[in-house]
């Protein structure tokens, strides 16, 4: 298998027989041989039994729904997981992502890149999506040390190393080339086309912007004490331990000197610190514990075209 190419949906049931005839006609003249994985994330429209009728027309589209809403990470994470291709593409449901796009990006793969980002140059979004958009690309830049226009961007293409290496949850998804530059991966980008949404209605808003800044700290934490949670509460344990002991020691010497003791703020701040280190190297150790038996599980409560789950 050349490409597969990894769709999540959700309530795109308008969109999708409109964009199988997109891929069709972008995909058939490269002569690629190729699969369309498409992830019904908790749709609660019709779009599961519009994704079921299409799969008898299009012999190369295997499809997963969800239970219930997981999230677009999740869904990818999923997608990856089945895919089979030398490249992995993505792309939204909702016909902004031009499928013409991808044998453009497949070509610069093979230029020697490992993942292609698109770049809405010319975004047909509302101004109060763009301005924060925009300011959070800004920030990502800086935190990654690449300077890419458009992290969000749906429209992607991968090796397939890149997708078996980058675990998904939360709401990384956005932080994929991030990861993979973090990992060593080289990454670039490519203008892209992108059109305004006929069909449906977006499923973000604003409040992301809010909650990519959080992930990102989250994802810098990852990134340094994810394999390694008690090097970072155990500091901050040994801190609190180092100072407890310190107002501890100090009274316990007075006492030896004078024979009397005196219950003051400062003896309750060195208990107190005491206290505080032992909490944070259990924190520490339960995180070691915990990593080290992380399994993912996905709520597929349906599938066709795949033999085995």
């Amino acid at each position: 298998m050349d490409l597969s190419m990894v769709i999540p949906v959700k309530e795109e049931s308008e969109n999708l027989p409109e964009l199988m005839k997109e891929i069709v006609a972008a995909m058939e003249p490269t002569g690629f041989a190729y699969e369309v994985i498409a992830i019904d994330d908790g749709s609660r429209d019709n779009t599961w039994e519009v994704l079921e009728n299409l799969s008898k027309e299009y012999p190369f589209l295997r499809g997963y729904r969800f239970q219930f809403n997981c999230g677009k990470a999740d869904a990818l994470a999923f997608g990856f997981s089945k895919a089979t291709g030398r490249y992995v593409a993505t792309l939204d449901g909702d016909l902004q992502d031009d499928p013409l796009e991808i044998p453009k990006m497949i070509k610069i793969l093979e230029d020697g890149y490992d993942l292609v980002s698109g770049w809405k140059v010319r975004r047909l979004d509302p101004w109060h999506k763009t301005l924060p958009s925009k300011l959070f690309n800004l920030t990502v830049s800086m935190v990654c040390g690449k300077r890419l226009h458009d992290f969000n961007c749906g429209i992607k293409a991968y090796r397939c190393s890149v997708v078996r290496y980058i675990q998904l949850y939360g709401d990384y998804h956005r932080f994929i080339p991030v990861m993979a530059k973090w990992q060593g991966f080289r990454i670039t980008e490519m203008p892209v086309a992108h059109r305004a949404r006929i069909h449906g209605v977006s499923k973000y808003g604003i409040s992301r912007l809010v909650s990519g800044f959080l992930d990102l700290v989250s994802l810098m934490f990852m990134r340094s004490f994810s394999s390694k949670p008690l090097h970072f509460f155990g500091f901050i344990g040994l801190i609190f331990m180092l100072l407890g002991l310190g107002v501890c020691g100090y009274f316990g010497y007075e006492w030896l000197q004078t024979g009397a003791m005196h219950v003051r703020p400062l003896l309750l701040a060195g208990g107190f610190s005491l206290v505080m280190s032992v909490q944070f190297f259990s924190l520490g150790l339960l995180g070691e514990m915990l990593n080290g038996n992380r399994r993912r599980t996905y709520p597929v409560a349906e599938f066709f075209g795949d033999k085995v789950l």
